[in-house]
Parts: C-alpha cells; structure tokens; sequence
C-alpha cells in the first residue's frame, strides 16, 4: 500500500508550534520523543491516528534558533467546515491571519491563509468548496 506518510518541517521552538498545532488547529500531539545524542526532538500531530492519516512531524534541533524557509515550500492545507468562524476564533486566539477567508481570485475554493509561530503559511479550505478535476 502506498500513501503520503507525513510532511516534516523544521520549528524554532517547539512548544509554541505545538500550541499553534494543537490548541489553535485542534491537531493531536500523536508522540514526541527526544533523541539527547542527536540533540533533536520530534512531535507528530494530526487530526487521526498516523497508521491511516497523514500528519506533520515537528523537527525541533536544539541548537539551532532559526532557518531560512527559502521559496520552494509553498504551505500546508487543512479543511474545515466553516472558514469564516475559524478565521475570526484563530484571530482571537492571536493568530496571523495573512489572507482573509473569501474566494480563490479566478473561482473555485473559497480559502484564507494564516501563518504559524515560524512563519509557514498555512491554506485553510472550506469543505465542500473544492472543485474536482
């Protein structure tokens, strides 16, 4: 069986992309472990088990405070059920919201897009607005 097992991005700090993950996203920690020798720790979160769904992991390298994105990733997407209340609740809780919830410029999904502690952009999607190819 083949499927996507997990993206994987590099955190400044942990604990604060854990809580923009989990507390604002509402993803799972699904495990954490620190691996001392290596002076690395990785978290995975997703919104399901990993077995079955694909989930992030969170690479935290100690030592390192900072990296440069450069301009190839683009950014994650999550669905949702209704992205203008997501919008204003991820607003409340502090989060950056970088391009309001409304429709793709040139038709399709209705979209907005936020960014996390480090600066990934992150594409929210309303379900159900996905145009099939």
């Amino acid at each position: 069986m083949n499927r996507l097992l997990h993206t994987m991005i590099r955190v400044n700090d942990l604990d604060q992309s854990l809580k923009f993950y989990c507390d604002a996203l509402g993803m799972k920690l699904l495990r954490k472990h620190d691996y001392p020798a290596g002076e690395f720790t990785l978290a995975f979160v997703g919104y399901e088990d990993e077995r079955a769904h694909t989930v992030i992991e969170l690479t935290h390298n100690w030592s390192t405070k900072s990296y440069d994105q450069g301009s190839a990733f683009g950014h994650l997407a999550v669905g949702v059920d209704d992205i203008y209340a997501t919008c204003a609740a991820l607003k409340q809780q502090g989060v950056k919201v970088v391009r309001d919830a409304g429709p793709m410029k040139f038709g399709g999904a209705v979209i907005a897009f936020i960014e996390d502690p480090n600066g990934y952009k992150v594409e929210l999607i309303q379900n159900g607005t996905v145009i099939q190819a």
